[in-house]
């Protein structure tokens, strides 16, 4: 952290030099002033960071409850996701406070007795991306496209009563963020608009789970029409049961998630037409689905589109090259290469 502020400081130094000064005009002096102020204020800030406890990025105060809380026993059998879910389970108080589990395509939408009583620490510790806390009874923990998985772990928790008991949590029990695998390096991909309409900046998108980017990055499209294509060659890595979203993957190695509406889970599928199947290649500009837009605003429900890099541990670089917000399915919206 107190780097940042050293690199900051050098720069309005340099910046803000007046000609007056004999470096001014010996620029290479420059590199030797910038060097020495930066060792001053490294240690000058790192010194004030600790001395008075300041709370810059990554100091958050951790306490003993956060890291060791209650738990479940695990056993060797657990797969990941059936360890995430105790994790959870605990940190949400177990059966006493949690009445309802369901889930949509990233995240776990549950219903809980009071959600003021939940341990958010421990949760995020668990390797969730986010929680969104919607009001004293429902509450939402973004977990991914997988959350299926921890969606069915954790209503086995609950139907069976799992008991809790007070734990120390160890460093091989959390769960972490998946690292890059099976990623050909160096790879550019084209993404391109997945329907007629105007494009829209993700941090924009009524959502804050897409728009804080807790999925991973990427782009949005307000359709014109209910016409809905493949963002990138590849393949067909999962069709939703809702029919609300499609993954893809790339023969690079990302992984997309194309998720059509805001809340459209709610729907079951009734404005969705899915034309494409697991494991079945595409390419860009296909057609994918049709979406009934006027039934998904009748029901209340926004029809942005949006198109997400959920494995951006994957990613070196993007560029987006759209050059107008009025897209059509053939422009190209961003390019993306692997590490």
């Amino acid at each position: 952290s107190c780097l940042i502020y050293v690199i900051k400081f050098v720069q309005v130094i340099s910046c803000n030099l007046p000609l007056k000064n004999p470096i001014a005009n010996q620029p290479l002096m420059l590199i030797l002033q910038g060097l020495v102020l930066a060792v001053i204020y490294y240690f000058g800030f790192d010194f004030a960071i600790k001395k008075f406890h300041l709370m810059t990025p990554g100091r958050e105060p951790v306490t003993a409850d956060d890291a060791d809380d209650l738990a479940i026993a695990t056993d060797a059998d657990d797969d990941k996701y059936t360890r995430q879910a105790k994790q959870i389970y605990a940190a949400l108080g177990g059966a006493d406070n949690l009445t309802v589990v369901d889930n949509c395509t990233t995240r776990l939408r549950l219903q809980l007795a009071d959600t003021s009583t939940i341990n958010e620490a421990a949760i995020k510790h668990s390797g969730a991306a986010g929680i969104n806390k919607l009001d004293d009874h429902n509450l939402q923990i973004i977990i991914g496209t997988e959350v299926q998985f921890v969606a069915d772990a954790l209503s086995h928790l609950k139907l069976t009563n799992a008991p809790i008991t007070k734990t120390t949590t160890s460093n091989e029990a959390v769960a972490t963020a998946p690292t890059a695998t099976n990623i050909t390096s160096g790879v550019t991909t084209d993404f391109y608009s997945v329907a007629n309409g105007q494009y829209v900046d993700i941090e924009n998108v009524d959502d804050d789970t897409f728009a804080k980017k807790m999925l991973g990055d990427g782009f949005a499209i307000d359709p014109a029409d209910g016409t809905i294509t493949a963002p990138v060659d590849g393949t067909v890595s999962t069709v939703f049961p809702t029919k609300h979203a499609i993954g893809f993957k790339t023969d690079s190695g990302l992984e997309i998630l194309l998720h059509m509406g805001i809340d459209t889970v709610e729907l079951n599928g009734a404005p969705f037409e899915v034309l494409v199947q697991t494991d079945q290649p595409v390419h860009h500009g296909e057609v994918v689905a049709k979406a009934d837009l006027a039934a998904i605003k009748a029901a209340g429900k926004a029809t942005t589109m949006m198109v997400i890099i959920t494995n951006m541990d994957a990613v070196n670089l993007m560029k987006f090259k759209m050059l107008t917000n009025q897209v059509k399915v053939s422009d190209e919206i961003m390019l993306v290469t692997t590490k």
